[in-house]
């Protein structure tokens, strides 16, 4: 009886081997660039194009599978890209014909392109306005919205993860779920010119533009631009909110409406981010720290913006709704005591300045 149970563990053991070696077979063998070019844009939400580019980056920076079973460049880069498009687990994707990696293996190896990612494209594809771009940016926004001077729209959007095991309360967030709270800032492209993800859910967007890199940059740096953010954030000379509660059809309901049409485009861009990379969709939560799930979330930005630049449209991409403005808060603009008076007195002199000069 023994030896019969022992031979049978023996058999499972060969099968597993042997399930092993023909899924490596297979993954060795496949070639996603072989793919039609409208089922290569549906796997990997990237075309050719991008998936090339990012490919010679992989090659370059990745580790080198010197054994004999080392995981090639390739399909690192296609394993990833199908997690990042799909929001699936990593069992799952792991299993696909054209992937072919065990769970394991999976982790270590999305743990390895989101560091390729994050240290050699990121900084590269999400940098702050040059001057010149700021120029360019308010033309195009003057000429579609009759608002000068406007160089990008600002916003915050949640990121929904598993409550991590540290912290908990400040991860959970107004609607009742964990996440992140990301602040993102976007051009006339659609793409994100800076972004935050460092903060948790229950921050408020105001708290994590008021400690923002970006705030102490256009501080130490003004110009004569300005960015557009809903009540969520404070009125200042180079953030414009819009007034509240204006009598219709006054100047201030007018400047509301071509404010709110012009700042639309942050809405769009940050749903059209998730509806390519819908691992950041709150159907499902990341199962990751924190810190990881911030890099998840940059390295996903990057690619929105990476896939602009190639001109990457692909149809079955919408742009689903980004429903996670926030309320304003009492102490915000005229009531926020600790607000200098003289940059208040501006920020209104230059809100009341457009607003009456709007057609």
């Amino acid at each position: 009886m023994i030896n019969i149970n022992l031979r049978r563990l023996l058999l499972a053991d060969e099968n597993v081997q042997d399930q092993r070696v023909a899924r490596r077979k297979i993954r060795d063998a496949s070639n996603p660039l072989e793919l039609q070019d409208q089922l290569f844009q549906k796997c990997y939400r990237t075309n050719k194009t991008a998936f090339k580019y990012l490919l010679d980056i992989t090659t370059n920076k990745a580790s080198n599978p010197m054994k004999s079973f080392g995981i090639p460049p390739i399909v690192k880069l296609a394993a990833s890209l199908r997690f990042f498009a799909e929001g699936g687990y990593q069992k799952g994707v792991g299993r696909e014909y054209d992937v072919g990696l065990s769970q394991s293996a999976f982790s270590a190896t999305l743990e390895e392109m989101l560091d390729v990612f994050e240290v050699n494209l990121c900084r590269l594809w999400i940098k702050w306005m040059s001057n010149e771009e700021m120029r360019s940016a308010a033309l195009k926004f003057y000429e579609k919205y009759k608002i000068p001077s406007v160089m990008g729209c600002i916003d915050g959007t949640h990121i929904k993860i598993v409550g991590p095991k540290h912290n908990k309360h400040s991860f959970y967030n107004r609607k009742g779920y964990f996440s992140l709270n990301a602040l993102v800032v976007c051009d006339q492209k659609m793409r994100f010119r800076f972004i935050d993800a460092s903060h948790p859910g229950a921050c408020h967007d105001s708290l994590v533009w008021n400690v923002s890199e970006l705030k102490r940059h256009i501080c130490n740096n003004r110009s004569n631009f300005w960015m557009l953010g809903d009540a969520g954030y404070p009125l200042e000379s180079f953030l414009l909110t819009p007034y509240r509660t204006p009598e219709e059809g006054s100047v201030e309901a007018k400047f509301n409406l071509a404010h709110s049409r012009c700042r639309n485009i942050i809405e769009r861009a940050i749903g059209l981010l998730k509806s390519r990379w819908r691992c950041l969709l709150g159907a499902r939560e990341l199962y990751y720290s924190p810190q990881k799930a911030a890099k998840i979330f940059n390295v996903c930005v990057m690619l929105h913006n990476l896939c602009i630049h190639f001109k990457d449209q692909f149809a079955d991409i919408v742009e689903i709704p980004d429903c996670d403005e926030e309320e304003s808060l009492v102490t915000m603009e005229e009531d926020n005591i600790d607000f200098g008076m003289q940059r208040m007195s501006e920020a209104q002199r230059i809100r009341n300045q457009i607003a009456h000069s709007l057609p």
